[in-house]
């Protein structure tokens, strides 16, 4: 393992993308932290003459959680990044090759928390803005940072809140390029235009509590439970659309709470989540879960004479959504290409983001860092990786303010 010194910014003079996400990733940003990372950026893009909002959100029950807006321009069409600083916890510390926070290079890669997801992204988004500007001097348009602290958790107090913040202020957004980590196998490989909606659901089947010995006198909800997770599990929802894989289903736990060997459970649980994509709504997929559950319990009670039930409760984090193909997927496209040499593909895949809110203000595409080790212990990015993706940001502004 090679240390690199930290040597502060190579380019004398100018934003560098490296420094920048490794002062970021030294803010220990966990959720809801705002850890200083947004200071930071405030900091930085005040200094290159945006305007910035910080916008602190909070409802009963939740903790407040610290935003960032920061505009810079105040006609012409806004083209605007979103991103969060937030990150999810470290997991074991000891299990890192490195400090968690201390943003180490080693090997021709930056470790941290948030090098990939997404603080990487945000440092290479602002370093091309600055480069942007230095190089073009005046345009004819605004560029907008909509960074959130609040995206790894319920996203209560974030990018949702902030865009009715805009929309009171009677500002709009005209393009918004979301920086997380999209790619799989080569940089630049993926551009998102919509994603999976996400269902959660939890099952809980009641039955008759009784001696094994005497099952006649008892109404076991394992039983019960299983064939109904069963008759959801075998039939597909779909088998995809023109822009979408088919939609899954997961069983993600079964809970009994029996330590006992000879007793007859009075209750079991399972858990089960659905990533669903634009064939259907949540309402679509909650009335499927049901019709299947009801049939299941009906033909596993012999008529419905036994005693089960059930309860559905339902949560949803997401509703599936496409952005068509059109200018800005194409402006990005063009974009990689140009800097990178390869043609991007046009996918939905992956977990949900905040593009689910902002898809309803603006045309939105997302374009980011390989997700390899989002998430992971010993998360990390390629120095070539955060060069090529400041480039490819950078190759987006110049085409959508032609000089």
């Amino acid at each position: 393992m090679n240390a690199a010194p930290d040597t502060g910014s190579p380019n004398s003079g100018s934003l560098d993308a490296l420094d920048l996400a490794r002062r970021l990733i030294r803010c220990p940003s966990v959720t809801p932290e705002e850890g200083g990372a947004l200071d930071l950026l405030e900091e930085v893009l005040g200094g290159l003459g945006f305007t910035c909002h910080r916008l602190p959100f909070s409802e009963p029950g939740t903790a407040e959680v610290d935003n960032l807006y920061a505009r810079l321009g105040a006609g012409g069409r806004n083209f605007c990044f979103a991103g969060h600083t937030d990150v999810v916890p470290v997991g074991d510390a000891k299990a890192w090759r490195v400090d968690p926070f201390g943003a180490e290079v080693v090997d021709g890669a930056l470790y941290g928390r948030g090098a990939v997801d997404m603080k990487g992204a945000i440092a290479c988004f602002v370093a091309a803005a600055a480069r942007f500007l230095e190089t073009r001097g005046g345009f004819d348009g605004s560029i907008s940072l909509l960074i959130t602290g609040d995206e790894e958790a319920e996203a209560i107090n974030g990018t949702r809140k902030m865009l009715g913040w805009l929309t009171e202020r009677g500002e709009t957004l005209d393009a918004c390029l979301v920086g997380e980590p999209t790619s799989n196998e080569t940089l630049a490989d993926t551009i998102k235009i919509g994603r999976r909606g996400s269902l959660n659901a939890r099952l809980t089947v009641h039955g008759i509590q009784g001696h094994t010995a005497y099952p006649q006198l008892a109404d076991n909800p394992l039983h019960h439970l299983v064939r109904m997770l069963d008759a959801v599990a075998s039939d597909p929802l779909d088998r995809g659309t023109a822009h979408f894989p088919p939609s899954g289903l997961q069983i993600t736990t079964v809970d009994v709470g029996n330590e006992v060997g000879n007793v007859i459970p009075a209750t079991a649980r399972a858990a089960l989540n659905v990533r669903f994509n634009d064939a259907h709504d949540s309402a679509a997929i909650e009335a499927w879960l049901r019709r299947h559950f009801d049939a299941a319990l009906k033909s596993s009670s012999k008529g419905g004479t036994a005693g089960a039930r059930y309860e559905l409760a339902i949560r949803v984090t997401g509703e599936s959504f496409l952005c068509p193909p059109g200018p800005l997927s194409d402006l990005l496209g063009r974009a990689v290409e140009a800097t990178l040499g390869r043609t991007p593909e046009l996918g939905t895949t992956g977990g949900t983001s905040d593009a689910r809110f902002i898809k309803d203000h603006c045309p939105i595409a997302e374009l980011g860092l390989l997700n390899a080790t989002a998430h992971k212990v010993d998360e990390h990015v390629s120095l070539d990786d955060l060069r090529g993706l400041e480039a490819v940001y950078g190759a987006a502004l110049d085409g959508y303010f032609p000089a």
